[in-house]
């Protein structure tokens, strides 16, 4: 079976983004903006300011006390020309203020692929495909299922994959998931741990864990032990650095791309 481990790809990703800022005159500088410690936001936030330093992308943590705040650092930082990115990192307290939290940056500022107008893809999504790539993982013909419709991953995914004419399919995931097993690639991002189950997923299947949640202190995916132990997939993320190294290079890339646009 073979593991789809984003960080090893990342680290070639990494090497050239530190050459091109290293020829950029000005510093380029992203914002995220967060309304919470919850550990896994922490941990994301913290890996994207590691990244940075490692790069040399000033990166400012922004801890909002309010939506009312963030609004206020959004409409603050688009006319900031020391600012090149500005992220929304979800989930927010009041998930009902994302999307209009996130349609508040400014086009080319939104690197993260959130807002309506954004210039740019979802980072989260287009990792996946560099992962799939990556790994000559092949969607053509496969038969493809998606399960998660949020805004970070199962939406635009969908939206990529129907614009590619690939056959694939989306759920939610209070949808009858048993009819997984007919699929041959399982995508799930749903950050509800061990929702997909040995009895779902056939033999030969290649699975991408996106979905992240804290339980007792402790990192889970979607996935299930059970389907983990296995040994007749085809290939599956591990626990820990599949996408998300690779969510981080992505986004990376496109602060970069929009700090040499100014």
């Amino acid at each position: 079976m073979k593991i789809l481990s984003g960080k090893e790809l990342a680290g070639f990703v990494k090497e050239r983004q530190a050459h091109q800022v290293s020829s950029i005159t000005k510093t380029p500088k992203l914002l995220i903006i967060r309304d919470s410690d919850n550990p896994v936001i922490t941990k994301y936030v913290n890996l994207k300011i590691r990244y940075g330093e490692d790069i040399g992308i000033v990166v400012e943590d922004y801890r909002a006390n309010s939506s009312e705040d963030i609004a206020k650092r959004i409409l603050s930082a688009n006319t900031d020309n020391a600012i090149s990115g500005i992220i929304l990192q979800l989930p927010l307290i009041d998930k009902t203020k994302t999307d209009e939290l996130c349609n508040l940056i400014a086009p080319t500022k939104d690197v993260d692929g959130l807002g309506k107008d954004s210039l740019y893809d979802s980072a989260t999504a287009t990792a996946i495909l560099w992962l799939l790539t990556g790994y000559d993982i092949t969607l053509t013909n496969a038969r493809i299922a998606i399960v998660g419709r949020g805004k970070l991953v199962g939406a635009p995914l969908y939206r990529m994959f129907t614009d590619s004419n690939f056959d694939v399919t989306l759920f939610h995931r209070g949808d009858d998931l048993s009819s997984l097993i007919n699929y041959d690639i399982i995508i799930t991002a749903t950050g509800v741990p061990e929702l997909i189950t040995g009895q779902m997923v056939r033999p030969g299947a290649t699975i991408i864990d996106a979905g992240t949640a804290s339980e007792n202190g402790v990192l889970k995916g979607d996935v299930a032990a059970s389907v983990r132990e296995r040994n007749d997939l085809s290939a599956i993320t591990p626990i820990i650095g599949g996408v998300g190294p690779l969510t981080v290079s992505c986004l990376f890339d496109h602060v970069i791309e929009s700090s040499t646009k100014k």
